[in-house]
C-alpha cells in the first residue's frame, strides 16, 4: 500500500501530461454551419409589421421561418438550404 501511495503523484503527473499532449495534437475543431436561404413571401399581403405574422404565413408556404426585412418592410421566408 505504501508503494502505491509513493507512485500516485508520479502517475498523476504522467496521466496529466498524456492528456495535455493528446489534445494539442488534434488541432482546432471546425464546425460546419448550414446555410440559410431566404425568399420573399408570395402570400403575405401588405406591409410586414410583426415577425410572428410573417413566420406563420411562411410556414404555410413550406418554409421554417420568416422575418420582416428592409425599409419597405417585406416578409421574407427562410429555410435551411
Amino acid at each position: 500500500m505504501a508503494r502505491i501511495l509513493d507512485l500516485s503523484p508520479k502517475l498523476f503527473a504522467f496521466l496529466l501530461l498524456l492528456v495535455i499532449s493528446s489534445t494539442e495534437m488534434q488541432g482546432p475543431v471546425r464546425v460546419a454551419l448550414a446555410r440559410e436561404c431566404q425568399s420573399q413571401s408570395s402570400r403575405f399581403l401588405g406591409p410586414c409589421v410583426r415577425d410572428g405574422n410573417c413566420k406563420n404565413v411562411c410556414e404555410t408556404e413550406g418554409f421554417t421561418g420568416g422575418k420582416c426585412l428592409g425599409v419597405r418592410r417585406r416578409c421574407f421566408c427562410s429555410k435551411i438550404c
